[in-house]
């Protein structure tokens, strides 16, 4: 009687290529904001709180030519406050999460903050990039 020397591996196969899939799936959508290139300001290096673990971010990037991006879509002032009102109405409305181009110009930012307020979204941050 001799013991049986194989092993099925057929489901660490499946399991393997399931991974495979969820992470070609995810990692476009974990890089889109960082495929639009800004030159972010400068910051001196500092102490971050982490957020809580439910909260959801959306980004607006700021660009030097003076378009908006809200999530990887191109929109025009008009727009952007159209898709401020749509969040402000969820219930739990999401952090903005502000990415600007060092050369844009104040009143680009303005605008954008002018369109949050009118919104009522007050919770935003800021991304920068640190010194060093």
């Amino acid at each position: 009687m001799h013991a049986v020397a194989e092993l099925n591996v057929t489901n660490l196969v499946d399991l393997a290529f399931t991974l495979l899939i969820i992470f070609m799936i995810a990692t476009p959508l974990i890089q889109q904001e960082q495929t639009i290139p800004v030159n972010l300001p400068v910051e001196s290096k500092s102490q971050q709180q982490k957020p809580d673990k439910d909260t959801k971010f959306e980004s607006i990037t700021i660009l030097a030519d003076g378009t908006y991006n809200l999530s990887g879509r191109v929109l025009s002032r008009t727009k952007l406050a159209g898709e401020f009102a749509r969040y402000a109405s969820e219930a739990k409305p999401p952090v903005f999460r502000i990415r600007m181009d060092a050369k844009a110009t104040a009143q680009q930012f303005i605008t954008v903050m002018d369109e949050l307020k009118k919104a009522n979204l007050t919770r935003i941050t800021f991304d920068t990039q640190t010194e060093g």
